[in-house]
């Protein structure tokens, strides 16, 4: 039983549908927007979105983060992570309709989007839960691709046994991590030396409002807005 439970398994590639797994439940959605609609609203939000290279706080030490970023939402959903306070812009048409045309399928609500710009393949997103407590309990997070298709890892947090997933989110697809994913499951979307073009990420989270937190600030340790190019 030791053995095992050092034994780094193989990884399963996920494709479209619903699947349970070790408590990871994910649903992926190919073409839920069609290839039209995603192309449309990347060049738009390539043009309106005021990009900046935020910077997180690792060990105590700041770095900039490899990838662009912006975040929208209510005016309440301000969200933390790594030492970084995104404080929401407000929402852009273009995310309000999308947020909505999610939140029917999903049956979900949703008061923030985190927008991500992977500029080339060396951007990435590191191994990380997103667990933060104003996401309160077994949250759900939509995520919609833009873009170039990269690959999207999935490993169990305390079982080395457990096969890893593996998804490749293709332009216009929707990723739905529900119940206990984000409790016992890390993921990453990992650098690649492969030639791919620009991906934009929209992860959609509902953030729970804490007393004290209410007006629109700028984010304190961001650096300046930066061209999505």
């Amino acid at each position: 039983m030791g053995a095992s439970s050092n034994r780094i398994a193989q990884t399963i590639s996920l494709s479209a549908g619903h699947k349970k797994f070790h408590g990871a439940d994910i649903e992926y959605v190919p073409r839920f927007l069609s290839r039209e609609e995603a192309d449309e609203l990347t060049e738009t939000l390539k043009l309106k979105v005021p990009w900046r290279q935020p910077k997180v706080r690792i060990f105590g030490s700041l770095y900039p983060c490899p990838r662009l970023a912006a975040s929208y939402g209510d005016q309440r959903a301000i969200y933390q992570y790594s030492g970084v306070t995104n404080y929401p812009l407000m929402w852009l048409t273009e995310l309000s309709e999308l947020r909505c045309r999610i939140e029917n399928y999903t049956e979900d609500s949703f008061n923030s989007v985190l927008v991500n710009c992977y500029r080339t393949g060396l951007d990435s997103m590191g191994w990380h839960r997103d667990n933060e407590p104003e996401l309160g309990i077994d949250p759900v997070i939509a995520s919609i691709t833009l873009g170039s298709s990269r690959r999207f890892v999935m490993r169990h947090c305390k079982r080395r046994d457990v096969s890893r997933l593996e998804v490749s989110l293709e332009n216009g697809s929707l990723l739905i991590m529900r119940g206990q994913t984000q409790s016992l499951w890390q993921h990453t979307v990992p650098k690649t030396r492969m030639t791919t073009g620009l991906r934009l990420n929209l992860t959609f989270r509902n953030v729970l409002w804490k007393r004290g937190c209410s007006e629109f600030q700028s984010d304190p340790i961001s650096e300046e807005f930066s061209s999505c190019e």
